[in-house]
């Protein structure tokens, strides 16, 4: 006897009980807006977004430091706040917009980056895109932080230039109200 051609719900449940014959569907490439331009990525979805920005856009301020988000040398702004790319997948940041380092400042330094210049922080300067994308969420929530305030964001400076680092914000947020010391 011919064998018979399988029926749609046998071929269904085929395919649920063996990932291997599941259909395969194209995936939709992944829109994300960085520095104010959209990209695409078709790739993986799971990849962090630190890669993408430093392997494929070569956007390299943004820096590897841990890995699991707990050093901050990889902060970028997600829509406006401050987050960890390297613990952020591609599917997460699709659709919303990330500024790294490169696209914060515009005809002139950003605030936090001339008050960054002015109090000499950066020592071996690896941590400072990190440091500097996190101030700039603080001084947005919190025009005049304090010292717990600045402690709070919670990036690693391994070159120790916290007192550099708290002196810059304080100076920041003074150039961000039009005061001068």
């Amino acid at each position: 006897m011919p064998e018979q051609p399988p029926h749609a719900a046998d071929s269904a449940h085929a395919a649920a009980a063996d990932p291997a014959k599941r259909p395969v569907r194209p995936r939709e490439p992944l829109q994300v807006t960085i520095n104010g331009k959209p990209y695409f990525h078709d790739g993986d979805p799971t990849m962090p977004l630190l890669w993408f920005l430093r392997d494929t856009l070569r956007l390299t301020g943004t820096k590897f430091g841990c890995g699991i988000g707990n050093c901050g040398a990889c902060t970028v702004l997600f829509d406006g706040k401050a987050m960890r790319a390297c613990v952020l997948p591609m599917s997460a940041a699709a659709t919303h917009r990330i500024t790294t380092i490169e696209g914060l400042e515009g005809e002139a330094l950003h605030p936090v980056q001339q008050a960054w210049i002015e109090e000499d922080v950066a020592q071996c300067g690896y941590c400072q895109a990190g440091q500097i994308m996190a101030a700039v969420d603080l001084l947005k929530r919190k025009p005049r932080p304090g010292d717990d305030d600045i402690a709070s964001i919670g990036n690693l400076c391994r070159c120790g230039t916290y007192p550099r680092i708290r002196k810059a914000i304080l100076r920041a947020a003074e150039l961000m109200q039009g005061e001068r010391k």
